[in-house]
């Protein structure tokens, strides 16, 4: 499976991150991990960078690295259905007090427009 990861800084995309990589590892899937701006992060792109390298190293794990600039969910929309990734990971989803599931802006986004399946890690 070709698999594309979207990265913004925020906590839950570096737990996707490390469950993404075990579980590309685990299945022999091709792992592409995009770089995303994210307004909502306190993390700038090149400190996202370097985490996602530092994970990939210590798993021992090859995959390619992209930034990519502009609205982050359209960019991430686009690049998946141009080069033909299965499927889409994301971190986010917390649920409110009523048991509902909160999306970020981008994974809500990413839901709604993806051509591809769009796997949410929480």
């Amino acid at each position: 499976m070709n698999v594309l990861l979207g990265i913004g800084g925020s906590d839950d995309s570096f737990r996707a991150l490390e469950e993404t990589v075990d579980r590309a590892q685990a299945a022999g899937d091709d792992l592409t991990v995009a770089i995303l701006e994210n307004p909502e992060s306190d993390r700038d792109t090149e400190a996202i960078e370097a985490r996602v390298f530092e994970t990939l190293e210590t798993a021992d794990f090859a995959a390619g690295v992209r930034h990519l600039s502009g609205d982050p969910g359209s960019q991430l929309v686009d690049l998946a259905e141009r080069e033909g990734f299965d499927q889409v990971v994301l971190g986010g989803g917390q649920r409110s007090p009523m048991g509902k599931i909160k999306l970020g802006h981008i994974a809500e986004f990413v839901l709604l427009n993806s051509p591809v399946s769009v796997k949410l890690v929480r």
